[in-house]
């Protein structure tokens, strides 16, 4: 199986996560982040990923630590839990409606961190949410994982939508990424030879 159990711990969040690639969806969150519990339970199910979260961070200032620790845990599960990722399809992607919100996005397991998007989110903040969270997010995801990513919202005028359409599409470009590819099971998808 490949699994990934992070602790991290500062002296703004205290967080342990665990994930497995090869799970069946099932969420346990608690990040202290109300709308980001629902975007990661979100991106569990529809990427077909077992994630535990639990974050004791300092909301009482604002999400940002929170949300970022967060997404930097989660990028050190990923890159954690594939390994030295031979086998792997390395790329997906999906374009994903979410009510009037259409969002593309493409995933390339490269072992480099690059982070892409057109997001237009229209509100600065979905309930208590700062959505500007969301990139702050994704960047940290994306650094700490060493892959690329890409997020086009091609359209989508509700904030929520948007957001929420982002973190499936994600997921479903990283359950495409990650799948392994029984034609190249022992191989690393590079000329390289490595990623």
């Amino acid at each position: 199986m490949r699994e990934s159990v992070i602790a991290r711990k500062t002296a703004e969040t205290d967080i342990t996560l665990k994930l497995n690639l090869d799970g069946k969806g099932v969420a346990d969150i608690a990040a202290g982040c109300g709308f980001l519990d629902h975007m990661l339970t979100l991106f569990a199910s529809h990427g077909g990923f077992d994630l535990s979260v639990k974050c004791n961070g300092d909301t009482y200032v604002d999400d940002h630590h929170t949300v970022e620790d967060i997404g930097i845990c989660l990028g050190m599960a990923f890159a954690e839990a594939l390994g030295d990722k031979k086998g792997i399809t390395r790329y997906g992607d999906i374009t994903l409606p979410m009510d009037e919100a259409l969002i593309l996005s493409a995933v390339d397991i490269s072992g480099r961190g690059m982070y892409v998007n057109t997001l237009k989110i229209p509100t600065q903040k979905v309930g208590t949410f700062d959505t500007e969270l969301v990139n702050e997010f994704f960047i940290a995801f994306t650094r700490e994982a060493k892959l690329t990513l890409h997020i086009n919202q091609l359209a989508g005028v509700n904030s929520h939508h948007i957001i929420e359409g982002a973190f499936k599409s994600v997921a479903r470009s990283l359950a495409k990424a990650v799948a392994i590819d029984q034609k190249r099971a022992d191989t690393v998808p590079s000329t390289k030879g490595v990623l």
